[in-house]
């Protein structure tokens, strides 16, 4: 009988989402759900919260000064509250004397709206009435109405008339209103004086709440939180308040009335993202277009908010946060959207504070990464696995860009060594999981090997701007390591250099043999080392793992040649092909250096055990490690590490028998 395979409960069938997915969905609708139901509650609490970074400056501030905690609360609250009151009676003063002008303008502007009818809606009413006489003629005459129409009785309109409030439901009418916009700023004001009266208790029930197995990670976590916050709150109020001076004061000498009241419109409103300034631009254009009895008034208006709202938006904000928010731009649109949505035109306001928050908490919590690869301004792909990608894609022009970004402050042998020998380690792990075919791994040699050509016209030298760059502003973009510092470079006398420093058998055409491994990716590593041993001034040549086999290292050419180069991107857990190649190399080249690099995958074992068993003069793990052995070879400036004897030539992985 035959038996039926069984297949594990608990493994869940090829294509199947797993359960952890399944809850992370679920988890993310519950919140979604919770966010949209206790919209009431959650809102004036979380605009408390936003206030309060916006206040805590101040109280700290109050605090310095010798006041308690409460009374720089308490003061703090009450600043807030003045300026609040403020901008609220200039706004009341400014608006009650526009409408006592506002007959006069309007006349001026129904005048104007009568020129654009007799000059522009007029002539196109005229075509179109004479396009439909026309159609009407072609149709012929109308058709004469029945007898029977005209006699009909037209119903008689009945008219409801409404019962007369109560004084109850008037003062009702009345107050309702008021009421709920009076409690959510009372819900406000206490949340904000509590949140700064403790603080504190609140940071370490937060801590609490996260786990104290990593107080670290999560005091970091907070501190970066509440430092991003309160820069953009503070950052923010500055620019939308410049803005606000900027256009009052050119409303003011362009002639527009009352350009107080537009200038702390505008402020206000450009608190709202993207729309926010535009709306705050046409009742200015409007009432500009109501006082002039031209257009031009209307024009410099117009010209005032786009160029001041250009100017900031996308100039002085970019300088200014732009790389400290952390937010990527389309997240930032993402996000206002998902807010006004969930929370309305609140939402929209504090979409991007809560945005930060949650892009800040990816940062730093594992299992909430996913909103730092969303939402975040930092590369998804760090420069190795980008390199990598984008040769598997057969995208030799993006690499190549890449390349040239990182040169404009690295040197050459640096990026061999940082991004594409890494980039080809990448390359080996997937070789040994098998995921390569070979006719991709053809490609992609191909590929590298051109890659390097094309990089040919770059030298080995960091760039002078490097040296004198500071980097970029920012929380966000990480500081590069700093560069290692390029091999010597030998004095350089025409295209070569001068034989009187080079050591006699190094005076040839190409005194550097470099030998790639089994791999074909290894042929691509030898390349990078042939051509910075060209831009030294040491001659080289590459030759594939075929031409120093068995049954052809006889017949190898080695004249001139003074050091062997042999690269190993994956060395594996038996070396002995390594070996027996050295040995072979050793009887074919007896006064020769021989020098091994082994870039090992990631994963792979240590092979610093191996390196006394492999025969080899030098080991080196890095280009530019290989480039200043070379180097220091030909001058004459290195001592050689000493050869294995015969009889420790079998000490390898247990014994290897002689081929």
């Amino acid at each position: 009988m035959p038996s039926a395979s069984v297949v594990p409960p608990d493994v869940p069938p090829a294509g199947a989402p797993r359960p952890s997915s399944l809850i992370g969905i679920l988890v993310g609708v519950m919140v979604v759900a919770a966010l949209y139901a206790g919209r009431q509650v959650l809102m004036p609490i979380t605009l408390a919260m936003l206030l309060s970074f916006v206040l805590n400056p101040l109280v700290e501030l109050l605090r310095r000064c010798w006041l308690g905690r409460i009374p720089s609360v308490l003061l703090a609250v009450i600043v807030a509250l003045g300026i609040i009151a403020a901008l609220g009676t200039a706004i009341g003063t400014q608006v009650a004397h526009l409408t006592t002008q506002l007959p006069r303008y309007q006349i001026t502007l129904e005048r104007k709206l009568r020129e654009l009818r007799h000059t522009g809606v007029n002539r196109l009413s005229d075509k179109i009435q004479r396009l439909g006489n026309q159609l009407n003629a072609a149709a012929g005459p109308p058709a004469a109405p029945s007898a029977t129409s005209g006699s009909q009785q037209k119903p008689l309109p009945v008219v409801v008339t409404p019962k007369a409030p109560s004084a109850l439901e008037s003062a009702e009418a009345l107050i309702a209103p008021i009421i709920s916009p009076a409690a959510t700023g009372g819900i406000i004001l206490v949340v904000t004086i509590f949140t700064l009266l403790q603080k504190e208790d609140l940071r370490d029930r937060a801590i609490r709440l996260s786990g104290t197995s990593d107080l670290r990670r999560t005091t970091v976590a907070l501190d970066d939180a509440a430092r991003r916050l309160t820069r953009y709150f503070l950052t923010q109020l500055a620019i939308n308040a410049s803005f606000g001076a900027i256009v009052g004061a050119g409303l003011y000498f362009i002639g527009v009335p009352n350009p107080i009241l537009w200038g702390i419109l505008g402020a206000l409103l450009r608190f709202v993202p993207y729309i926010g300034a535009w709306i705050a631009a046409l009742l200015p254009i409007v009432m500009a277009a109501a006082v002039a009895p031209t257009w031009s008034m209307m024009l410099w208006t117009a010209a005032l908010y786009v160029l001041t709202e250009m100017m900031l938006g996308q100039i002085v904000e970019p300088l200014i946060y732009g790389h400290t928010t952390g937010l990527s731009p389309l997240a930032v649109v993402i996000a206002a959207i998902f807010w006004t949505w969930i929370w309305g035109p609140v939402g929209l306001i504090i979409s991007t504070p809560l945005t930060l928050c949650l892009v800040v908490l990816g940062r730093h919590a594992e299992h909430l990464e996913f909103f730092d690869v969303l939402l975040g301004d930092r590369p998804a792909l760090t420069p190795i696995e980008s390199f990598y990608q984008r040769i598997l894609a057969d995208d030799p022009d993006e690499v190549e860009a890449q390349a040239e970004r990182y040169l404009a402050d690295r040197s050459l042998s640096s990026y061999y060594d940082e991004i594409a020998l890494k980039g080809l380690q990448l390359a080996a792990d997937d070789i040994a999981r098998e995921g390569l075919s070979s006719a991709k791994l053809e490609r992609l040699r191909n590929s590298v090997i051109e890659l390097v050509q094309d990089l040919d016209k770059y030298d080995d030298v960091t760039p002078v701007s490097a040296h004198d760059s500071k980097g970029v502003a920012g929380d966000t973009i990480e500081e590069k390591a700093p560069p290692k510092e390029p091999p010597p470079t030998l004095e350089l006398q025409g295209d070569g250099p001068k034989s009187q420093a080079l050591a006699p058998a190094w005076r040839g055409a190409a005194p550097v043999l470099c030998i790639a491994g089994r791999s074909l990716l290894d042929e691509p590593a030898m390349s990078m080392l042939a051509q910075l041993l060209r831009k030294h001034g040491l001659g080289s040549r590459v030759v594939p793992y075929e031409a120093v086999s068995r049954s052809n290292i006889r017949t190898l050419d080695v004249e001139g040649v003074a050091m062997a180069c042999i690269s190993y991107l994956d060395v594996g857990g038996n070396p002995a092909h390594l070996h027996y190649l050295l040995r072979r190399l050793r009887q074919r080249l007896p006064q020769a250096a021989l020098l091994v690099g082994l870039w090992p995958t990631q994963g792979s074992h240590d092979v610093s055990g191996l390196r006394d068993q492999l025969g080899a003069d030098y080991y080196v793990s890095s280009l530019q490690e290989a480039l200043g052995v070379c180097l220091r070879e030909a001058c004459g400036q290195s001592e050689r590490a000493p050869v294995p004897s015969a009889d420790s030539s079998h000490a390898v992985s247990g014994g290897i028998p002689d081929a």
